[in-house]
């Protein structure tokens, strides 16, 4: 029994992480999603990431912690692909995924539409315990190795970083985004049981 030969076009195409972008919402339709949520929205802020592993869960983690809907550029992150749907077990499908043109003014809207945004930064004085997390609020979450951009980092209200007891300097962006949503869940419960 031969083998089939591989051609060029085999190497090329015949991977299996194509861009899916059905279920990608419209940079439009962010502010209709705000406005149809009953309560304080929760949105989750990924400036930057590039691997469709780390979006997956990300998006796992946002739709355990309730989280309206996750904002990312357009540009230099992955969008919707057939890795970060598998990874998400369903959160692709459940949590709305806008992506945006042009990130820092799009947080400048979402301010102006009375969010507070909290930036996730090593550099941040306070921690994530010490940082309010509850009323309207967006948490943000920078890239893989790099962090927050410099524009993504000033646009924000306050930073917060997470407390790291080891040898390790920071954790992985899905894992700190897991982290920073469920302290934001916690104070927000705690707040609605006074």
């Amino acid at each position: 029994m031969g083998k089939r030969p591989r051609s060029r076009s085999d190497r090329t195409h015949g991977h299996t992480d194509r861009r899916v972008d059905v279920g990608v919402r419209a940079e439009e339709e962010l502010f209709a999603i705000i406005e149809g949520i009953a309560g304080e929205p929760f949105l989750l802020i990924l400036d930057g990431v590039q691997d469709p592993h780390n979006l997956g869960a990300c998006l796992r983690s946002a739709d355990a912690a309730g989280v309206h809907c996750v904002v990312a550029p357009r540009d230099r992150s992955v969008s919707l692909t057939d890795t970060v749907r598998t990874v998400a077990c369903g959160a692709a499908e459940s949590v709305p995924f806008v992506q945006v043109t042009n990130l820092a003014r799009t947080m400048k809207q979402l301010q102006d539409a009375g969010l507070w945004l909290v930036g996730a930064a090593d550099n941040a004085v306070s921690t994530i315990y010490d940082t309010d997390l509850t009323g309207p609020l967006g948490v943000v979450m920078g890239a893989e190795g790099k962090g927050l951009r410099r524009l993504t980092q000033e646009r924000c209200d306050f930073l917060a970083r997470i407390p790291m007891a080891g040898k390790v300097e920071c954790l992985n962006v899905s894992v700190a985004t897991g982290v920073c949503l469920f302290e934001a869940v916690r104070q927000r419960l705690l707040s609605h049981d006074k």
